[in-house]
């Protein structure tokens, strides 16, 4: 199957991407912004509402910071490309939306460049809630399924922004392989339920399959 083998492809190139780097830098979270979950669950201090701390502690010039942000945000935009061919995968063309297709690559920019600003800031993050209230979106999503993709990219743009690039890699890669298995077990579905995802190609030869069996006279 063509999904599951660009899944494989992609995943499997970032592992052995951060792998090699792990290798010639044993200490690459420290430069880079790929975190450890070590880092979620050992905050010094868990009562602080200013919010969990960006690790990018050998940042120390203009240079360096900027080469995180920049992988971070491309981190996360690479990160939601698997997520978009699961979309074109699952959909049926008729019911595939391309502005929610570009809305799921641009959010988790938007989304990793305010984490950042806000960063342990209690009143820049109210202000900027402020602003985001005044802003009415009336674009409505033809299947309220199409929110779980604008979830996974707002997911990803936070993982980023606070430097977990592997946490958000952990997350696309099990919410694409979740999709590819329930549709190809087409699970929940029945002849005269509403679906969400088109017939998967094995679905397809198994209809197929069971119209041989029947005959036409059946």
């Amino acid at each position: 199957m063509r999904l599951l083998l660009r899944l494989n492809l992609f995943y499997g190139a970032f592992a052995l991407l951060v792998w090699g780097g792990y290798q010639l830098v044993p200490d690459l979270h420290r430069y880079l912004p790929l975190g450890v979950v070590e880092t979620l669950f050992n905050q010094d201090d868990r009562g602080d509402i200013g919010g969990i701390v960006i690790h990018a502690s050998n940042v120390t010039d203009e240079v360096g910071g900027l080469v995180w942000l920049l992988i971070a945000i491309v981190g996360a935009v690479a990160l939601m490309v698997p997520v978009s061919w699961t979309y074109v995968a699952v959909r049926s063309k008729a019911k595939m939306d391309q502005s929610l297709l570009e809305t799921i690559l641009i959010l988790p920019i938007a989304v990793t460049g305010i984490v950042l600003i806000v960063h342990n800031s209690l009143a820049m993050a109210f202000s900027l809630a402020g602003v985001v209230a005044g802003v009415r979106y009336r674009y409505a999503l033809k299947s309220t399924a199409d929110s779980l993709f604008i979830f996974m990219a707002v997911g990803v743009g936070l993982s980023c922004g606070v430097g977990m690039l592997l946490v958000a890699a952990v997350m696309s890669a099990i919410f694409n392989y979740t999709f590819l298995i329930l549709w190809e077990l087409n699970y929940g579905g029945y002849d005269d339920s509403k679906t969400y995802m088109r017939q998967s190609p094995r679905e397809k030869e198994r209809q197929k399959a069971q119209q041989k069996d029947t005959g036409v006279f059946d």
